[in-house]
């Protein structure tokens, strides 16, 4: 399990900027929260720190009186947004909605960080080297239900394309839905027919520009 945070790194996590996370300590300070995934080190000057989506989540937890340790860097963060078909199915709490939706305020924020022109409409690249998550994340935060084993709902899974995830649903309505969101979210979607079960999916990219 990874350690807690130091009370040094919780007082960093907690002054972050609340509009940007920007962090300021010393740069070895710095240098331990982006090893441990909670913030990252901007590539053009001055190379500013700024926290991670994890780091975000840190922090609202810190907020909460209830922390967790986060046990992976960012590139493979503790939270997982739900792709449909969990076993067993996860509950759906408060607790878990302020998770999500931290997650995607995190998200926006990196977007914003690390697009180079700071567009927040387009995914950036850390959702283009995890796809599935990506589209997955963005699909629950906008308050679609995943699919479970007893109830319908959006499905995501990896596709041979490059670049490219297919998103079902259990009906058209549902699907429709599905594409507008991830319209909405900076993806380009189109509609295809399986040619074996003549069911409908969802074929999506990231936004390039």
């Amino acid at each position: 399990m990874t350690r807690p945070l130091t009370a040094a790194q919780r007082r960093i996590v907690d002054a972050a900027d609340p509009g940007t996370g920007r962090l300021r300590g010393t740069p070895a300070q710095l240098a331990a929260l982006v090893k441990r995934g909670l913030a990252f080190r901007h590539p053009r000057p001055p190379h500013d720190h700024f926290l991670t989506p994890a780091g975000h989540r840190a922090r609202e937890a810190e907020a909460e009186a209830a922390p967790e340790p986060v046990t992976a860097p960012a590139t493979t963060s503790v939270f997982a947004a739900r792709v449909g078909g969990e076993h067993p199915a996860p509950e759906s709490d408060p607790a878990r909605l302020r998770e999500v939706r931290g997650a995607w305020q995190g998200m926006l924020e990196l977007r914003r960080m690390t697009n180079p022109d700071g567009a927040t409409d387009r995914p950036c690249g850390w959702e283009r080297s995890h796809l599935v998550q990506a589209a997955a994340l963005a699909l629950e935060a906008a308050g679609h239900r995943p699919a479970t084993d007893g109830e319908g709902g959006y499905r995501v899974r990896e596709t041979p394309q490059p670049e490219a995830v297919a998103v079902h649903a259990p009906d058209g309505e549902s699907l429709r839905a599905c594409a507008a969101t991830l319209e909405g979210a900076g993806w380009q979607v189109g509609a295809y027919t399986e040619p074996r079960t003549r069911a409908r999916y969802l074929l999506a990219s990231p936004r390039r520009v």
